[in-house]
């Protein structure tokens, strides 16, 4: 049984998005990740601002997609998000965009997000708060 995904956004493809070989652009599927990536931390309550008070910060370390299926205009995309491995400073996150339209994944990818002292730049072990958080989201 696969398991669950804690964050899902619905976003609608828009024209603009569509390129000169007449489907969504790769870089597209990059920021509807990064969106789900930003509604799972605004889940836990990680601060993604500048300006908070947070003694770490999320740091995007890595990003991996691979593509499954063309997406074009018009189209509704759930897009999802998970994490799958937590360390000691960061923690792999998987995310997955089905198509409405097609009944299928269009992409899935993975990212390595780093938390890091927003003064520094040095990284942070993960707090024993977010772990539980994240515990909590994840149902674990």
């Amino acid at each position: 049984m696969e398991a669950p995904w804690p964050i899902t956004l619905t976003v609608q493809v828009a024209w603009a998005e569509m390129d000169a070989f007449g489907h969504v652009n790769n870089t597209v599927h990059l920021r509807w990740f990064e969106s789900a990536r930003i509604l799972y931390f605004e889940k836990l309550q990680v601060a993604t601002t500048v300006g908070s008070d947070a003694k770490a910060w999320p740091l995007l370390a890595h990003s991996a997609i691979d593509y499954r299926a063309k997406v074009v205009y018009p189209d509704t995309i759930e897009v999802s998000a998970r994490i799958t491995r937590l360390g000691n400073t960061s923690f792999t996150m998987v995310y997955r965009a089905t198509s409405q339209q097609q009944q299928r994944v269009v992409a899935e990818g993975d990212s390595v997000v780093v938390m890091v002292d927003p003064k520094s730049g040095v990284k942070q072990p993960l707090d024993p708060d977010l772990r539980a958080r994240i515990s909590t989201l994840e149902g674990l």
